[in-house]
């Protein structure tokens, strides 16, 4: 390989990670706004960060946690739920390490397209089992 050819291959592989990380921001801003607009929620940290109700976090955003590649969304779901989920589709959800056996499941947000009334239903589900329950009976089923 000469230097135009290696030139060439870091050019190529540079534009491909800012693509990611453009497609990465663009995806977090949305999905930060969606947890925001929930009832009194905050979010706090910066690789990952945690959507919260009145000090109890209903949602993370975690980009390589533990060095997984992983570019997600956790949630607290009904007991048992994020099991099925993790089997039913593999490639879609996983099972959290430490938050998992609480009923926590992994949404994979580093996916050609994602269904972002999905991300929604996830994200309302988890911040009514969490909010204290005035605040959580403004939220839409």
């Amino acid at each position: 390989m000469d230097d135009g050819e290696v030139g060439a291959t870091r050019s190529t592989t540079l534009a491909l990670a800012m693509a990611r990380v453009g497609k990465e921001q663009r995806r977090f801003a949305r999905l930060t706004k969606l947890c925001l607009a929930l009832p009194e929620s905050t979010a706090s940290g910066e690789q990952h960060t945690a959507f919260v109700v009145q000090g109890r976090t209903f949602a993370y955003h975690l980009v390589d946690h533990h060095g997984d590649g992983r570019f997600a969304l956790c949630c607290k779901l009904a007991a048992g739920e994020n099991k099925r989920l993790a089997v039913a589709k593999p490639s879609r959800f996983f099972v959290p390490p430490y938050i998992g056996p609480k009923g926590w499941v992994g949404l994979d947000l580093d996916t050609a397209d994602i269904d972002w009334k999905e991300i929604k239903r996830f994200v309302h589900a988890s911040y009514r089992l969490v909010a204290p329950k005035y605040l959580a009976a403004r939220v839409a089923s």
